[in-house]
Parts: structure tokens; sequence; C-alpha cells
């Protein structure tokens, strides 16, 4: 069976609940979407409020706090906001390609090489005990440890080495704090799970991404040996083709959508993961263009109309004032215009709810900075 790009644009929305908000709690749909993007603090939020219903941001501080949340580095080598048994079972799958990064020559210039990574690690292992430390007093011993070498690179090995997660107050509500940083044992109190197997993951994948090929998988999770791990799941998955003939595998019990669902308009959170987790990114993104990285990188966030990436938006805060502009791919219709105004105003809402709002919705090409 052959599916069209708006059939995979809708399943997609509708897997990752955009096309309407689910009475899902942060946990629920932490663990549906295997995690959430969370580089940045503010993402998760916006992704948990683009998703579900009646969403309170204080319910992820408080997971933070009392751990049923936990802020770890895992696809793609990002930090993801995921449930504590995700952390424990994903981590091992990942962790050997972190650990691989800070030796070769093109990480911070080559900052590591020569260095002997059974000792790098052995002297983070002694100094990332039992308890949390912050990330200035490990780079302040790096420098002491290795004074011909850039501290802030050898911190970065430390934290790709050693199986670690952020602990609050990195990543609460309203909260700027810079990051801590634990041993995954210590702050869950169990260690982390070798023995979950990738395709029972990438199940989970297809479940929240899919229809999907082996390609996207491997973009999404940037983890090798994809296709035997499909191959595993047997009678467990069935198989499309999309428009250009490409295998897509998809959980065998899921349901596609149809392709004339309305699809609501959407602010999402930079780097979010529906921009992020195919390598054939047309089922979001008009003509396959790469996502607008360069500009996420400046908390630069999608638009999506209709299902898809049709501009970009950016709040710019005073004391007083939080201002929401956005660029348009294309010109839109009156209507488009007066659906995405009540989104952004629902945002700036719950963004910056002791702001004065605005909302400015400029012209395609133009300056998105005031």
């Amino acid at each position: 069976m052959k599916l069209s790009t708006r059939v995979l644009n809708r399943t997609l929305l509708a897997r990752q609940h955009l096309l309407e908000r689910a009475p899902l709690t942060a946990p629920q749909l932490c663990d549906h979407l295997v995690g959430l993007q969370a580089q940045d603090t503010l993402p998760p939020f916006l992704a948990l409020w683009s998703r579900t219903a009646d969403f309170d941001p204080a319910t992820v501080t408080a997971g933070l706090e009392d751990r049923s949340l936990v802020r770890i580095t895992l696809m793609r080598g990002t930090i993801h906001l995921v449930t504590p048994p995700d952390a424990l079972r994903i981590a091992p799958h990942i962790q050997p390609e972190l650990e691989k990064i800070p030796f070769r020559k093109g990480f911070n210039f080559g900052a590591m090489v020569g260095l002997d990574p059974a000792e790098v690690r052995a002297h983070g292992e002694a100094l990332l005990g039992d308890e949390p430390m912050s990330a200035a007093d490990m780079r302040a011993h790096a420098a002491a440890l290795y004074p011909d070498r850039n501290a802030g690179a050898v911190l970065q090995t430390w934290l790709y080495q050693l199986p670690v997660l952020q602990t609050p107050p990195r990543g609460r509500w309203k909260d700027s704090s810079r990051p801590v940083w634990s041993r995954v044992e210590p702050w869950l109190g169990a260690p982390p799970d070798p023995d979950y197997p990738l395709e029972e993951l990438l199940l989970r994948y297809l479940r929240a991404f899919g229809p999907a090929t082996t390609m996207d998988m491997q973009t999404w999770s940037k983890l090798t040996g994809i296709k035997p791990a499909v191959d595993r799941l047997g009678d467990r998955v069935r198989t499309y083709t999309d428009d250009r003939g490409r295998t897509l595998y998809d959980a065998a019990d899921a349901e596609l959508t149809d392709p004339d669902h309305p699809a609501p308009v959407r602010l999402l959170g930079w780097y979010d993961n529906l921009l992020l987790s195919h390598q054939d990114r047309t089922r979001v993104i008009p003509d396959g263009a790469p996502p607008p990285l360069r500009e996420a990188a400046n908390q630069v966030s999608p638009v999506l109309i209709d299902g898809f990436l049709q501009g970009i938006y950016k709040i710019f805060t005073t004391a007083t004032t939080a201002r929401l502009r956005i660029i348009p791919r294309s010109t839109w219709t009156a209507a488009q215009r007066t659906e995405v105004e009540s989104e952004a105003a629902s945002l700036l809402a719950f963004t910056d709810p002791d702001r004065t709002p605005s909302i400015e919705i400029l012209t395609p090409g133009a300056a998105l900075k005031p």
C-alpha cells in the first residue's frame, strides 16, 4: 500500500497529539513520545502546552524535584526530558556512541586528542561521586587537572563518558539556573539497564513518529543496527511504501489517519522533535527543506498551518512586554492569519501572563528581530 505525504503528515500529527490536545500528564506524554527535546529549558514546556489539555507547567517542576521526570543526554546526543525507566533503559544504547565523540579530531578542534580516554574517565568518576555537582565546579577541577587543555572540553568529555543527568534547579519552570550534574545511579536509585532491546525502542518510535524508514529511525536515534532490529520485530510491524517507493515500517496494530482530517495551527518550541526525527522531512516541511536549525539556535520556533511548517516565530520580552513576531513562509489567507493570531495569543498567555502581549505577523522575508 502506498502512502501519500498527506497521510504521513496527518498520521504523524495524530501520534504526536498535535491534531487535538490530549488529557495526558507530562510523564505520560514523555513516555509515549520517547522523551521531549529539552536542550534548552523552555521547549519541553512548549511541547507539552501544544500537545496536552490544561497543561500546568508546575507539574514538570514537581516531576523533576520528585524524580519522576529526568533531563538526560539521549537521542542524537541532546538533552531529553524522559521518565526514569526510559533514562535507565535508553542510555545504555546511546552511551557507547557518546563516549567516542570527545577523542575525535573534530571535537573542540582536537582539544582531547593525545589524552588517554580511560585516564580522563577515571578522573571524572573520582570527581563526580554520589552527590550532584555544578558544571562550574566540574570545570574548575578540569582546569586544575589539565592546565594545558581547554577546561570546557574536558568537562564536556566527562559528560559524554559518564552516565550522567541534569538535576534541579535546571529545567524548572521559569528557572534559568545553570546545569548541575549527577551520576545516574545515585539520583535514580538504580543502575542503567543494558538489557532493553533496541527493537522495543524502535517499535515505540514507530508508535510516536511512524510510519518511517530505517533511515528515519537512524536520524532520530543516531544508532546503528537499525535494520536487523526491525527484522527482529517480525509480524509486530507491517510495511508500506511512500511516493518515492521507499519501504516504510509501522507498528502492525497502529492506525493511519484520514488525510482530510483538519489540522489546527500549532506553535511549537525550537528543536521540537517533530521536525528532527525523520531523514525525509517532507511530511512536515514542504519540499523537504532542512529544518531551520540555525534559526532555532536563536530560539526561533516553527509555526504549523494545515500540519506543515509555514512560518517561524520568536518571543521578545522586556520587563513589562512580550512581543511575539512571526514571519510567514508565504502569503497567508485571512482565515489563517486569524487562527495564527488566536493561537499566538494563547501561547503568550501561557508563557508571559504578567507581561503586556503583542502579536506581529510580518511579511515573508522580513527581519524577525525588532
